[in-house]
């Protein structure tokens, strides 16, 4: 049932007391929406449009309850996820606001970032998740080895969970997936008989690429899940370590990481830069990707913890791209042949929301997974993918080179 159809809950007495503080937020909304609008339906039965000041995309949402926007204002994403499980919002298409609230975020200010005690309280428990050796493996776990199981009934036939590359319509999504490996391959120049150390084997397509092409695979992973998947495959010149990056040991031709580092942490993205030049021959090269944050909201997202942090990925932290890249010149590794494809990131969470409503409706998802948390799901990848399309997260690969 769409905002046009449904009727309004009568407020409160309360409510009704605090509507004008209510629509003064909105006031500071319409103000910050320079692109794109907000169709708002409002709790008292009315409706109004913010923002529309220039093109951009149009969401429709309807506020149940006033509550929303307190949520919204005091705990920033977090509240808001919150406000929409309790039903306090609702929309019939989630991507387009949050690719609003990020297209505009200069101009919106800190009108949806977590506030005061909230801020703290969420910063204190993301700090409490931080990636040391255990709390690394426990973070790893909580997300990767809900299950394969899982992953498979909606990730592409290679089970990537990561960006594809130059994603087309009409064409597989195996298929870019493909073309991206084939990509991280070229970056590090190996040939056959030479060997990779691969942090963060993931369910092991990376390691299947390079093994058709004759090069040696030494994975790490901190997933048991992961981990049985790859070695099952019986890849020839591949292996699998349950083994933290900060501990392994030898020296390589070439290091991949495709989308690992989010796992790190800026606290240890010193010990993981080290560790790529200590394995690294000299003239060595690591080919990475990882998904990178705008540096004008860095310091207010690093300064708190996001919906993602709290709700899906324990100890996770995007990138500031000068900032990380500043942290590998300082470990004598030059940067080299950047590349960013936002836009495909956005196409690939697309796809794989798709074949998780697929799943969720024919009922293959695994029964341990309630409805709740399938909508936690639905609901993160909508999120990211609003990211990508508003600009203020992005995805990059880049070549390191050992000087």
């Amino acid at each position: 049932m769409d905002a046009a159809t449904t009727h309004p809950i009568p407020p409160t007495h309360r409510a009704r007391l605090l509507a004008p503080l209510y629509h003064r937020i909105l006031d500071r909304i319409d103000r910050g929406l320079l692109a794109g609008a907000i169709d708002a339906h409002l709790p008292d039965g009315t409706r109004r449009l913010l923002g529309g000041h220039a093109p951009g995309p149009v969401a429709i949402v309807r506020l149940v309850r006033w509550r929303a926007l307190r949520r919204l204002v005091t705990a920033g994403s977090i509240g808001w996820y919150e406000a929409w499980e309790a039903g306090d919002w609702t929309s019939p298409d989630l991507v387009p606001i949050f690719d609003l609230f990020v297209r505009n975020r200069a101009a919106l200010g800190n009108v949806a970032r977590a506030k005061h005690v909230a801020r703290l309280a969420v910063r204190l428990g993301h700090r409490l998740r931080r990636n040391h050796r255990s709390g690394a493996r426990r973070n790893i776990a909580a997300h990767y080895d809900l299950g394969n199981d899982f992953y498979r009934e909606w990730l592409d036939a290679t089970l990537t969970y990561s960006s594809a590359l130059d994603v087309a319509d009409g064409e597989p999504l195996e298929t870019a997936q493909q073309r991206k490996l084939d990509a991280v391959l070229t970056r590090t120049a190996t040939t056959a008989g030479q060997r990779i150390l691969e942090i963060g084997c993931g369910w092991g397509s990376f390691a299947a690429t390079a093994a058709a092409h004759g090069v040696a695979v030494h994975g790490l992973t901190l997933s048991t899940e992961q981990r049985d998947h790859v070695m099952a495959q019986g890849l020839p010149g591949v292996t699998v370590a349950l083994t933290d990056y900060r501990d392994t040991r030898g020296t390589y031709d070439a290091v991949a990481s495709i989308e690992m580092v989010e796992a790190v942490g800026p606290e240890y993205w010193p010990a993981y830069l080290a560790t790529i030049a200590r394995v690294l021959k000299p003239g060595g090269r690591a080919a990475l990707q990882f998904i990178t944050i705008a540096d004008d909201i860095w310091d207010a997202y690093s300064g708190s913890a996001d919906f993602i942090q709290r709700y899906v990925f324990p100890g996770g932290s995007l990138l500031s791209a000068s900032r990380f890249r500043t942290l590998a010149a300082a470990h004598g590794l030059s940067w080299h042949d950047e590349h960013r494809f936002g836009r495909d990131y956005a196409e690939t969470l697309k796809d794989w929301r798709h074949r998780f409503d697929a799943a969720a409706r024919d009922g293959r998802l695994p029964a341990r997974f309630d409805a709740r948390f399938q909508r936690l799901w639905r609901y993160y990848l909508m999120y990211c993918e609003g990211g990508f399309r508003g600009g203020g997260i992005d995805v990059m690969q880049v070549t390191l080179v050992k000087d």
